[in-house]
């Protein structure tokens, strides 16, 4: 344990800035995806897949990252996860065709699909109950602000140096982290080692990243079309073999699933990680149109476009400092409340852009949304994580991150599609625009609402620091 150590802060920068880094490559790219084709002469279907093979990966390989971490050491794993990490951001700028910068890119989905749950999983072994708050709330934060933060630095790099410059920069980052984590971090594993679930890896790994990929397809060719329906269909026929074979696992004697079901009959583990994922839906949604809102309708470029943005940045951090204060005070309910009462106000005020709104009226919403989302996503994630045993921290923080992951990417690809399907239609281009930004915001300020009213009527009460008390006792550390 490290509770008392004073080093446990700067290992805690380590961790956020590991995340960081992983958080900024699932779109740091996207500003880049011109000037690669440009620079590697690479075909529309390449530069999609150059996109997304970095999600299709990181998808499937949460859950079996999560087990290995328990069983082999969740710094062990890290530490591996983040040398991958950056050996792979090294074969990205170093690549030299599509193919290489494609599979390089997969590579770093691997990688970061250990980082993320296990960066997490290792926070109760460096704080206890009372500062675990505060800590999440960073972790939380630093990979939040990856989302607005890619577009800004990729925008930067891009207008100074080459285009393997946004992936250069993850290597001094990654060492670093590396070097802090070996001497700062201490190892944690489940006392008895669980099994290798192979059959279980396979159909999890398979069916989440099918699902991933037929999201992908729905927001580009539609939900009606026939290979998306077959690609869906089919992760959803495996995802309910996957779920069957688990139980069946939990009750053969001596049987160790992939997932701890245990988990699921926590309520507030399951409510905060569903309305985490609710979160994320809503955020998704706003960063997915609101850098076309600012380049179609404002005419902004790449970097202008990633710095009108900042105001997210400036909320999550007030909403995510004044969390920590209000948790201990409030409880768990009051601050996830107001949280999604502020992501719903702002989303529902961002419904209502015209053509003659203007950025100040852009960037009060955005910024209303963001002290909401530094208000919910760090208190959803405290609540679940709280609820971790001690022998399965890490798989219960991987099925954390793939719910939210999943979840998130099938909220891009729902609201893409209901963006296509006003912005398709006949009149002016701007405006049609906006027609759909404001539906497509509307629904996520719907969807903030249901979550709202979830946390008041589903989540069992309870302040959140004396809950984690409660179940940190066995948490590994």
């Amino acid at each position: 344990m490290m509770h008392d150590d004073p080093r446990r802060w700067w290992a805690l920068a380590a961790l956020a800035l590991g995340v960081l880094v992983v958080g900024l490559d699932a779109t740091i790219v996207n500003v880049a995806l011109p000037t690669l084709a440009d620079e590697l002469d690479a075909s529309t279907s390449q530069l999609q897949w150059i996109a997304n093979a970095y999600n299709l990966v990181f998808a499937a390989a949460l859950l079996p990252a999560g087990l290995l971490g328990d069983r082999f050491g969740r710094k062990r794993l890290l530490l591996a996860s983040l040398a991958l990490f950056g050996v792979a951001s090294l074969g990205c700028a170093l690549a030299s065709n599509s193919g290489q910068l494609i599979a390089a890119r997969a590579l770093l989905g691997l990688g970061g699909a250990g980082a993320m749950p296990l960066s997490m999983a290792v926070l109760p072994g460096l704080f206890g109950e009372r500062e675990r708050a505060k800590a999440v709330s960073a972790w939380v934060g630093a990979t939040a602000l990856a989302l607005p933060l890619g577009p800004i630095l990729g925008g930067l790099l891009l207008d100074r140096f080459a285009w393997g410059s946004i992936f250069l920069i993850n290597v001094p980052v990654v060492i670093a982290g590396l070097v802090a984590i070996v001497l700062l971090v201490p190892e944690s594993r489940a006392s008895v080692a669980p099994r290798i679930d192979l059959r279980g890896i396979a159909l999890s790994a398979t069916g989440l990243a099918l699902l991933t990929f037929g999201a992908i397809e729905a927001g580009e060719r539609g939900w009606g079309d026939a290979a998306v329906l077959a690609e869906l269909g089919g992760a959803v026929a495996l995802l309910a073999l996957f779920g069957w074979m688990q139980v069946r696992l939990a009750r053969t004697p001596g049987g160790h699933p992939l997932i701890d079901l245990a988990l699921l009959q926590r309520p507030r583990y399951v409510w905060a990680t569903l309305l985490a994922t609710v979160v994320s839906f809503a955020v998704f949604g706003l960063l997915f149109v609101a850098p076309q809102y600012f380049a179609i309708v404002e005419g902004s470029d790449a970097l202008g476009t990633g710095l009108k943005l900042l105001p997210l940045i400036g909320g999550l951090v007030v909403g995510s400092r004044a969390g920590e204060r209000l948790l201990e005070r409030l409880g768990t309910k009051a601050v996830l409340g107001l949280g999604f009462a502020l992501m719903a106000g702002g989303l529902a005020a961002g419904a209502t852009t015209d053509l003659g709104s203007g950025y100040g009226f852009a960037a009060v919403w955005i910024a209303v949304v963001g002290a909401g989302f530094g208000l919910a996503l760090p208190t959803a994630m405290h609540t679940a994580l709280g609820e971790l045993s001690a022998e399965r921290a890490g798989s219960g923080s991987a099925l954390i991150q793939a719910v939210r992951q999943v979840g998130g990417t099938l909220g891009v690809a729902l609201l893409g599609t209901i963006l296509a399907a006003q912005y398709a239609g006949p009149g002016d281009s701007r405006q049609a625009f906006l027609d759909g930004m404001d539906t497509l915001l509307l629904v996520s300020a719907a969807a903030a609402a249901v979550a709202l009213l979830l946390t008041l009527v589903a989540l069992p009460r309870g302040a959140p620091a004396a809950e984690a008390a409660q179940s940190a006792d066995g948490i590994p550390v």
